[in-house]
């Protein structure tokens, strides 16, 4: 089997939060629409809720394979590396969505 680049795994990784970020910002975007108008304690409690499951699953996204890496296989360069990758490829989607908001809003 061939071995995967850190850098193709990073950006799988970042690509995967920014999917993940997409289809949870649409949940939101739709709420309304979904739930109606939430005049009461429920609709405070589901978004706090689902910000921290959001935080726990962008964590697993980002953290996941470099702490496999760093503690399991003791690979601690190679960690840290992916995790500067990942963060370099998630500032490079955002500048891309960026570029889009401003393009799309022109």
């Amino acid at each position: 089997m061939k071995k995967v680049s850190l850098n193709f795994i990073a950006f799988l990784q970042a690509a995967a939060v920014v999917i993940y970020c997409g289809l949870v910002a649409l949940f939101i975007w739709s709420g309304n629409e979904i739930f109606g108008g939430v005049p009461n304690y429920f609709g405070p409690l589901l978004f706090l809720t689902l910000f921290v499951t959001s935080a726990l699953v962008t964590g697993l996204l980002v953290l996941g394979y470099p702490i496999k890496l760093f503690w399991i296989e003791n690979k601690k360069k190679e960690a840290i590396k992916l995790l500067v990758e990942t963060a370099l490829w998630l500032v490079l989607f955002v500048a891309l969505i960026i570029v889009l908001f401003a393009v799309y809003n022109n």
